[in-house]
């Protein structure tokens, strides 16, 4: 059985808030599988990492045998979803809301489970939907209520238009919790209002409201903007291994640690570990390799993420050394050699107290890493491109024996 502190620790972990907690401890103390609901509107065709912060959370609901509903909204990606938008949102056709659909279900299993997921489709019971059942539907909300709703609030208090047709959008999307019986919702930070609503709807049912969960938002490869493929600040799960490695590793060190946080499936423990490495000097992009490793493995598999790597690292030393640099081959008696010596033996600086004097200004990389220790050694056994500034290069081989 399921240790609920445990279980409970897991699912608060990258989430934004849960609405209610208590209520969340009390329904996983029940022991009975909860029924777990996240919609996605198919408005575009494919899923990016944005998207995986809230499947990943799915996933640990799913991990922890609970039922799951992974809902898509083809129903109400005819509406368009508003929130967060200032203006109305132009409505897909049916065709482009099925086509979309049909990739959604595709791409989603790379994460979920497909033997215990349920994929539903809205339109399976808003398509029976006769007018008295939307206008009776409407009655159970008010419009000063929804003008709370904070991009409705700014838009009609900025004299923008506001379509009739948008408001029936959340209560389509919480009689979708009526219909599935939602025991918890899950959601992005900006589907709070709509998240809500389902739960006073069930209440207005005489069903038991569904706690609400919302996670975070993903800044895109710019930091900045949510991601979002109209921004082109995106990396979609079904990119190829050496673009979607090549997008994560352009990313700030800053938005690394985010990145960390809402999309690796590490432990704690080790991330902060790597945090305290980062801190004590450990080169940020060595740790940013790790996390564009580990998921380009999870939508591709692990040769893949091993191969961008290396594919990346080659793109980048034909990028930035020249063809025709100096080729050394270098004894390092006892296995290593201080790294200030095997730049004076290069020909790349004047002495070994020159070479170390070149560390410390920051002037020193190998294989495209800059050099932080001046009492670092390199072993024997490698191929090394060396570089001392901006023009002076070296391939050196460092053997174990006298050459």
């Amino acid at each position: 059985m399921v240790d609920v502190d445990e279980a409970l620790a897991e699912l608060r972990r990258g989430t934004d808030e849960i609405l209610v907690d208590a209520e969340l401890r009390e329904r996983l103390q029940a022991g009975r599988p909860l029924r777990i609901k996240a919609g996605f509107d198919p408005t575009a065709p494919d899923l990016h990492l944005g998207h995986t912060v809230l499947i990943n959370k799915l996933r640990q609901f799913q991990d922890l045998g609970h039922d799951l509903y992974f809902l898509i909204g083809d129903f109400t990606g005819m509406i368009g979803d508003p929130s967060g938008k200032n203006v109305t949102r132009k409505p897909l056709s049916a065709e482009e809301v099925a086509d979309n659909a049909r990739t959604y279900e595709e791409q989603v299993f790379r994460i979920l489970d497909r033997e215990r997921t349920h994929v539903v489709f809205n339109s399976s019971w808003m398509n029976a939907f006769s007018a008295t059942d939307m206008i009776r539907l409407a009655a159970r909300q008010t419009v000063a209520r929804m003008l709370e709703r904070d991009d409705f609030h700014k838009r009609y208090h900025a004299g923008q238009s506001i379509a009739i047709h948008e408001f029936l959008y959340p209560l389509i999307q919480g009689y979708d919790s009526v219909e599935l019986k939602a025991d918890v919702e899950l959601g992005g930070t900006d589907q709070k209002f709509n998240l809500l609503v389902g739960r006073q709807l069930q209440h207005a049912y005489g069903q038991r409201p569904q706690v609400v969960i919302t996670v975070p938002l993903l800044e895109g490869l710019d930091g900045v903007q949510k991601m979002s493929k109209s921004l082109d600040n995106y990396v979609g799960i079904q990119e190829p291994a050496d673009e979607m490695f090549g997008k994560l590793m352009s990313i700030s060190d800053e938005l690394m640690w985010r990145y960390f946080d809402l999309l690796s499936l590490r432990p704690v423990a080790e991330r902060d570990q790597l945090r305290k490495e980062a801190a004590e000097g450990r080169n940020p992009r060595d740790i940013k390799f790790l996390l564009a490793e580990e998921l380009v493995e999870r939508f591709h598999d692990r040769a893949a993420g091993v191969r961008a790597r290396e594919n990346f690292l080659a793109r980048f030393q034909r990028g930035a050394t020249p063809e025709d640099m100096p080729e050394e081959t270098v004894a390092a008696r006892g296995g290593t050699v201080p790294i200030a010596t095997l730049l004076r033996l290069c020909g790349l600086v004047a002495s070994s107290s020159d070479g170390q004097r070149m560390v410390r200004q920051g002037a020193v990389r190998i294989d495209g890493e800059r050099v932080e220790d001046p009492s670092r050694t390199v072993a024997a056994g490698g191929v090394y491109v060396l570089q001392v500034g901006k023009r002076r290069f070296a391939r050196v081989t460092v053997t174990g024996e006298s050459v």
